[in-house]
């Protein structure tokens, strides 16, 4: 379970200085992605010119434009949050939002420039097209270059924030867990206290365990502490109250992991009967029809073109397969897909033939003796997956979602788990993010459900983009 602590500790210096160098290296990147369009339109020879006339002070002109698109652009990543500080999690997930951001900017810029009288508007059409590439490298390698600094920095400067923590379970120990791996929180967990007569976590070092929540004001007199984090939500609404406003009269900065359903959902959603509210669970991003139209567009473009492109290594892993072992090179297999509706999964054979008469429907082992050794090689590289690509095609499966479940298993899943059939509402993916998290194979079916649940509550195609992206280095757990 991922815990993202937002607000956690004031601005300190590092983060206003980071943030100002990052609005100073955007502006020099937009402008030279702009203007090292201009010299491969015109004069790097690359680009064929048909346009009759020679536009005199070429760099002055679209330099002047270059300047007007850097205000737009630094309004635009502000307004995505490009300037929030720290910066946490991996770079490669916020690419897909500075990609947007580039795209948003362009797009502004382009009707800019058709809105105002300019005898160079055929001449920019392209021009615009080749920045949005040229944007893209200069602007993605700084923002890579400012990350590295900004993580150089966190790592060798002092802790700034000292956190106590209100509970001895997992969740509190990873939450420690996750503290210690992120340095740019520059925070330090000072201790723990005991909420309830529980059993601690075996990872909550017992060194830290400093009493129990009754003596939090001791504690605190005798202790610089900046943030308090409650990690049990069930100790009762007067004490965390209590605990609430102590941390209001003493200036400490208070945060809560939210209770089981305000976990199990990010978003809700409030409707009314004749003055009588009621609060359920908000719809999610595919729900919207435009959103669905969207995805299966993204769907039959990628699965087209993933056909061409995979068509020659489908056929070569088909030659090693026949030479491998007997039988088919094609492997079909019933599963679940959304709304429940069966269809046939297709998947290039990485087993013997009739691998399962002897044990019925079981998961795939890492070192399974029914693989065969072709197939071992196509799973650890996921080159047995591409056939789905035909799934996808056809409308059975989506580029991007959750895995597709074999209906037996589903059946024992739908009763032992909860929530497990939601994750049915849409079409099944070929790649997802629990795979790419290396959550597939005869891994926890509980902290599939976790992530399959975020992906369908935070859709987005930017968010597909990532997930595709990764799903190319993704090799955790695929046997």
């Amino acid at each position: 379970m991922r815990i993202t602590i937002l607000g956690m500790r004031k601005k300190d210096t590092l983060d206003v200085l980071s943030s100002l160098w990052a609005v100073l290296f955007d502006a020099i990147a937009v402008f030279g992605g702009f203007m090292l369009a201009t010299w491969i339109r015109f004069d790097s020879g690359l680009v064929p010119i048909l346009w009759g006339n020679e536009i005199p002070d070429l760099y002055s002109v679209y330099g002047h434009g270059a300047a007007v698109g850097v205000l737009i652009f630094l309004g635009i990543f502000r307004s995505l949050g490009l300037y929030d500080r720290p910066q946490i999690g991996r770079f490669e997930n916020k690419i897909p939002r500075i990609i947007r951001a580039i795209g948003v900017g362009l797009v502004i810029s382009i009707v800019l420039n058709f809105l105002v009288v300019n005898i160079y508007t055929k001449i920019a059409s392209i021009t615009y097209t080749i920045a949005f590439f040229t944007l893209s490298v200069c602007v993605l390698l700084e923002r890579y270059i400012l990350f590295r600094l900004e993580l150089h920095y966190a790592r060798h400067s002092p802790h700034s924030n000292s956190v106590l923590i209100l509970g001895t379970d997992d969740v509190a120990a990873h939450l420690m867990r996750g503290l210690d791996r992120e340095p740019k929180h520059r925070a330090k967990v000072i201790g723990f206290m005991r909420t309830d007569l529980s059993e601690p976590s075996k990872d909550v070092p017992k060194e830290l365990i400093k009493g129990v929540i009754d003596e939090l004001g001791s504690f605190v007199e005798e202790n610089e502490v900046n943030q308090i984090i409650l990690t049990n939500p069930d100790l009762g609404h007067k004490k965390i109250v209590k605990i609430i406003l102590y941390c209001e009269q003493n200036l400490i900065k208070f945060n809560m992991v939210p209770d089981l359903f305000r976990i199990l959902t990010s978003s809700m959603d409030v409707q009314e009967i004749d003055d009588i509210p009621m609060l359920g669970v908000s719809k999610w991003p595919l729900d919207l029809f435009w959103n669905r139209r969207m995805k299966r567009m993204e769907d039959i473009f990628g699965a087209l073109v993933g056909i061409v492109l995979t068509a020659p290594i489908v056929g070569l892993a088909a030659l090693f397969i026949k030479k491998d072992s007997p039988g088919g090179v094609f492997y079909k297999q019933e599963r679940c897909g959304e709304q429940g509706r069966t269809f046939m999964l297709y998947k290039l054979r990485t087993m013997c033939e009739n691998a399962e008469d002897a044990t019925g429907p079981v998961f795939t082992a890492e070192d399974d003796p029914r693989k065969t050794r072709t197939g071992d090689f196509l799973r650890k590289h996921n080159i047995d997956e591409l056939p789905q690509l035909w799934n996808v095609l056809k409308g059975d499966m989506s580029l991007v979602g959750p895995r597709p479940e074999r209906p037996h298993f589903v059946e024992q899943f739908k009763e032992d788990i909860g929530r497990y059939m939601w994750r049915h509402v849409s079409k099944p993916g070929l790649t997802g993010w629990a795979q790419v998290n290396g959550l597939r194979g005869n891994t926890s079916i509980e902290e599939r459900i976790k992530y399959d649940l975020y992906y369908l509550e935070n859709w987005s195609l930017a968010f597909d983009f990532k997930i595709l992206m990764k799903t190319v280095f993704a090799k955790e757990n695929a046997y």
